[in-house]
This record gives C-alpha cells, sequence and structure tokens, in this order.
C-alpha cells in the first residue's frame, strides 16, 4: 500500500504568502480633519483599510472621535449596524509617522484649512507629498483633495510625476456621492483610470475636470451664494425662506445657507479671495454679508453660530 503524500498546509490558500492583495485593500489619509475623516469613513463603509496621519496623539484621538460621530449618525439614520459600526472601526489606524504608509495603494493629502486664516498652505501640502513618496512604492498614487490649488504644483518637485491626481469631494453636503476628478500636467492615464476604479468602488459617481481654481462645484457654489446674499441685503427674503426655495423647490438637500455654514465661513471667504484674485471677475468678490460673518468669527457649524444657530450636535436651533 503506498504512503499517502502529506504537504505542509501553507502551500495552500491559507497562507498569507498565498493570499493575493486587491487593489485600493488599504489606502492613507493625511489629516483626518472633517474633508479627511469623511474620506476615511467612506473608505471604512466600503471594506478599505485606512491609516490616516495626524501629528500628535490628541489629534488622532480627535480624529477617532469624529469618524465614530460619522458613523453614528448612520446608525441613527438606520443605514449601519452597532456591529457594521464595530467592523468598520476595526479597519482605520491613526499614526504620527510616514512610515506607517507603506503598503498603501493610494494616499489622500487632505490638510485641514487654517482655523484664522481659512488657507490650506501650499508648501506644507508640497512637503507631504516629497514624504510620501520616500515611503510609498513608485506605483502607489499621491492625491491631494484639491479645490482651488493645482496638482501640478503639488507634484512639480516629485520623482513620480505621473502618479499625482487631484479629486475633490463634496464631503461637506450630506449624502453627496460625486467626486471631481483633477488630472494635472504630468497624471498618466493609468493614474486616471485607477482612480476612476476607486470611485466606482467606493460607489461613488465621477466627472473629470481640468485643473483650474475652484473646479465646477465651488465655482457654481460660490456665484449661488453671493447672489443670496445679495438677495438678504436688499431685503428681498430671509435666510430660512431662500434655503427653502432651494430644498423645497430645487430638490437641493441643504440650501446654500446651511451649505456654507458645514463648509466654515472662514474657508469660504478664503475661497471667493482666490477666485477673485484668479479670475478678476467681480462675482467672485465676497459679499459683505460673508464678509462680516468671517470678522465676527461666526464661520458656521464648528463654532456654533453662522446664518444659522447650532447646538453641540450640529443641529439647528429653533
Amino acid at each position: 500500500m503506498s504512503q499517502p503524500i502529506i504537504e505542509p498546509i501553507e502551500k495552500y490558500g491559507l497562507s498569507k504568502r498565498s493570499r493575493r492583495r486587491t487593489l485600493f485593500s488599504k489606502i492613507g489619509v493625511v489629516g483626518c480633519g472633517n474633508e479627511g475623516s469623511a474620506i476615511a469613513t467612506i473608505a471604512l463603509l466600503n471594506g478599505i483599510e485606512v491609516v490616516f496621519l495626524e501629528p500628535t496623539e490628541e489629534k488622532i484621538a480627535n480624529a477617532f472621535t469624529r469618524i465614530e460621530r460619522k458613523l453614528n449618525k448612520r446608525i441613527q439614520n438606520w443605514g449601519l449596524t452597532e456591529n457594521e459600526k464595530k467592523i468598520a472601526l476595526s479597519r482605520v489606524q491613526g499614526t504620527t509617522k510616514y512610515k506607517d504608509f507603506t503598503g498603501c495603494d493610494f494616499v489622500i493629502e487632505a490638510v485641514r484649512y487654517d482655523d484664522q486664516t481659512g488657507e490650506r498652505h501650499v508648501e506644507e501640502r508640497k512637503e507631504v507629498f516629497l514624504q510620501l513618496e520616500k515611503v510609498l512604492s513608485p506605483q502607489a498614487i499621491i492625491a491631494s483633495n484639491v479645490s482651488t490649488v493645482v496638482i501640478t504644483e503639488l507634484a512639480s518637485e516629485l520623482q513620480y510625476k505621473e502618479r499625482c491626481i487631484g479629486l475633490h469631494f463634496l464631503s461637506n453636503v450630506p449624502g453627496s456621492n460625486i467626486i471631481e476628478i483633477v488630472r494635472g500636467l504630468y497624471t498618466s492615464d493609468e493614474t486616471y483610470e485607477k482612480i476612476c476604479q476607486f470611485a466606482r468602488l467606493i460607489n461613488h459617481q465621477y466627472v473629470a475636470v481640468a485643473e483650474s481654481a475652484g473646479l465646477v462645484s465651488i465655482r457654481l457654489f460660490l456665484i449661488e451664494l453671493n447672489e443670496a446674499c445679495e438677495m438678504l441685503m436688499e431685503g428681498i427674503s430671509n435666510v430660512e425662506d431662500i434655503d427653502k426655495v432651494l430644498t423645497v423647490g430645487f430638490g437641493h438637500r441643504l440650501g446654500v445657507f446651511r451649505t456654507a455654514d458645514q463648509m466654515g465661513i472662514e474657508k469660504i471667504v478664503k475661497l471667493m479671495e482666490n477666485l477673485y484674485q484668479e479670475y478678476g471677475n467681480q462675482k467672485y468678490k465676497p459679499s459683505p454679508v460673508l464678509l462680516r460673518l468671517s470678522r465676527a468669527k461666526h464661520f458656521g457649524v464648528k463654532k456654533g453660530k453662522g446664518f444659522y444657530e447650532y447646538d453641540e450636535s450640529g443641529n439647528i436651533l429653533k
């Protein structure tokens, strides 16, 4: 009788060596403020591992709180269970070291705005790109969550410029599932196609946009906001009723003023000043209403007061 053939089980699909890793199984996020935590949450809910970087342990803890708050909101709206929340949180890791991005297919820079000026400094973001190139493989994609800064400038000092691309998540609009994809001067077709695949993976629609200040979404929104502020100054209507026309009449999820409060008035003023400087058109010049709110530090939801007043959970006070 022949002897049975005995082979080690490691040769089969149960070992890590035999397991094939899929594209975008692990991504990174640099900066986990409001925008970064929204991006991280979307990825987690779609089964992707996320590593996010913050400069201190305190900010890492704050980022986890933001992510958990977003997941809790899903539970409240019957879009998630407690067990699914626990599974999602098991896929996220916070770090203060760039080396922990090793093995990521894709890292998104989402450095938060300066609370005082509403700016995101270009040199700081360039440094992020340089640090990422030191630890990522040449095939890994480096992206920036851009709205005004052009991706070509951020990629200009890298060795592998073709892997850089811009994305814009409309993270301040609840339920929004569209991404603007911005190809830079150096962006390769392969990088663009992979990012389109990523958008489909997280169940988002996408549009290709030429690199430009404001892209499509920001330019349209800021003009609408300025016009709404003009109506306020003329006494044509009030904040609540202008928003009601947009939500009830045009089917917007939020009105223009509620969206502004979600984005942050200080960011909006800076965006408008950038667009005004870029295009020289009066339609982008910040309304006196916006400037007055910004000077009073009535930035919106995060400060508890903007066009509306809010409680600690971000709900409008009646």
